[in-house]
C-alpha cells in the first residue's frame, strides 16, 4: 500500500468526467445518494451538448448492497485499478470499520494513483487515512469522529470545524449531507461557479453554507470535558462553572473552585484540556448561549447577561469566533419551537455565503 500516492495533473478530458462512488455493506445511505444527485444534477442542467460526468456506483463485488437504512443499493463492480478515473468518492457509515478490515483500503490507494483527485464523504476519511492518503494533509470528517480520526492517524491534521477541506487533490468533508457541499465545490471547480450555483438552485441547498460543524455539534463543551483529553480531572469544575456563568470567573476564583492555587490551576488546567481556562470559559459561555437560543424565545440580551458575556455585542463576537454565524442567525437555523423564525422565509438558500 502506497504511503506517498501521485495523482495525475488536472486535465480537461475529451469526454464526461468519470465521477465513481465506492459504496459498502453498511454505507451511509445520503453519502452516496447526495454527491450522485449533485453531479446528476449538473448532468440535467448541462446546455446541449455532452453532460460533464459519467457516474457509477461502485462495490467490491457489485451488486445490491444494503445501506444503514436498510435501502439496497445498485452497484457495478469495482473497476481495475488502472481503469481511466477522473474523480473517487469514498464514502462512510456503519460499515467503514467492516470495509477496512476486508482490505478495500489496498484498492483505494491504487484507484486513487489513477485518479485527477480523490474525495471523501463524513467517516469515508478512515478509509482514505488507511490508504494512507490523509499522511500530511488537511482533513475532517463528521464531529463525532474526529477525535477518533486523529487519534488512528496521527499523520493527518484532522480539524473538526470545517464543512469540507481541500488539500491538495484530496477532498475531505464533514458529516452525512456535508457531501452535497462537497460535491458542489467539485461541480464549481469544473465547471464554475455558474453551473455550480445552478445545480444549488435547483436542489435547493446553500451553494456555500454558512459557518461550520461546529454549528451542529456539541464539540465545544466536549473539547474541555473529555477525560480521554485529560479533561476528567475538571469535570467537577466545569460542572460548578455551569452554574454561576452570569459571574465574573477570574483565574483565582477558579482556582479557589477547584481548591487550587491560581498560578498552578492555569497550568494543570491548560496540561489538561489543551486550553486557556479564559479560552475554555468562553467557549463554555459560547455553549450555554447556543442552547438558550435555540430551546428559549429569550431576547439575546437577556442571554448573553445569563451567559457571562456582559452585553449582547461580546456574545456576538464569541458566537462569530466560535460557531461563524451571528446569535440571531443561528436562532433562525436552530430554535426547536417549530414556529417559523422571523425573515426565514425571505432568504435564498442558495444565496448566502457565496
Amino acid at each position: 500500500m502506497t504511503k506517498s500516492p501521485r495523482f495525475l495533473p488536472d486535465l480537461r478530458p475529451d469526454g464526461p468526467r468519470r465521477i465513481e462512488i465506492l459504496a459498502f455493506p453498511g454505507v451511509q445511505l445520503l453519502d452516496v445518494s447526495g454527491p450522485l444527485q449533485v453531479f446528476a444534477t449538473a448532468n440535467d442542467l448541462a446546455d446541449a451538448g455532452p453532460v460533464p460526468y459519467a457516474l457509477r456506483a461502485v462495490a467490491a463485488g457489485g451488486g445490491t448492497i444494503r445501506s444503514s437504512a436498510g435501502l439496497g443499493l445498485a452497484t457495478e463492480p469495482l473497476p481495475p485499478a488502472d481503469a481511466p478515473v477522473d474523480t473517487l468518492v469514498v464514502t462512510g457509515g456503519r460499515g467503514v470499520d467492516g470495509a477496512i478490515a476486508e482490505g478495500l483500503p489496498a484498492w483505494v490507494a491504487d484507484r486513487a494513483s489513477r485518479a485527477r483527485r480523490v474525495a471523501s464523504v463524513c467517516t469515508g476519511a478512515f478509509l482514505l487515512g488507511a490508504a494512507g492518503l490523509l499522511d500530511g494533509r488537511r482533513a475532517v470528517t463528521h464531529w463525532t469522529r474526529c477525535d477518533a480520526l486523529a487519534r488512528r492517524h496521527p499523520e493527518a491534521r484532522v480539524e473538526p470545524d470545517p464543512i469540507f477541506i481541500r488539500d491538495g487533490p484530496v477532498w475531505t468533508s464533514a458529516g452525512v449531507t456535508a457531501g452535497i457541499d462537497l460535491a458542489l465545490a467539485l461541480v464549481e471547480a469544473d465547471l464554475g461557479r455558474a453551473a455550480a450555483l445552478a445545480v444549488a438552485r435547483h436542489l435547493v441547498v446553500f451553494l456555500k453554507r454558512p459557518g461550520g460543524q461546529a454549528q451542529f455539534s456539541t464539540v465545544l463543551s466536549q473539547q474541555v470535558l473529555s477525560p480521554a483529553a485529560g479533561g476528567g480531572r475538571f469535570e467537577a469544575l466545569q460542572a460548578w462553572i455551569a452554574d454561576h456563568l452570569d459571574e465574573d470567573l477570574t483565574v483565582p476564583r477558579l482556582a479557589e473552585a477547584a481548591g487550587m492555587s491560581p498560578r498552578g490551576f492555569a497550568r494543570h488546567y491548560q496540561a489538561a484540556t489543551g486550553l486557556t481556562p479564559a479560552r475554555a470559559l468562553e467557549r463554555q459561555r459560547v455553549e450555554a448561549a447556543r442552547r438558550l437560543l435555540a430551546e428559549t424565545s429569550l431576547p439575546v440580551k437577556r442571554i448573553a447577561a445569563r451567559c457571562g458575556f456582559g452585553s449582547e455585542e461580546t456574545l456576538r463576537r464569541s458566537f462569530l469566533r466560535h460557531v461563524a454565524v451571528a446569535p440571531a442567525s443561528y436562532r433562525q437555523r436552530f430554535r426547536g419551537t417549530g414556529e417559523e423564525a422571523p425573515g426565514a422565509a425571505a432568504s435564498d438558500p442558495a444565496e448566502p455565503g457565496i
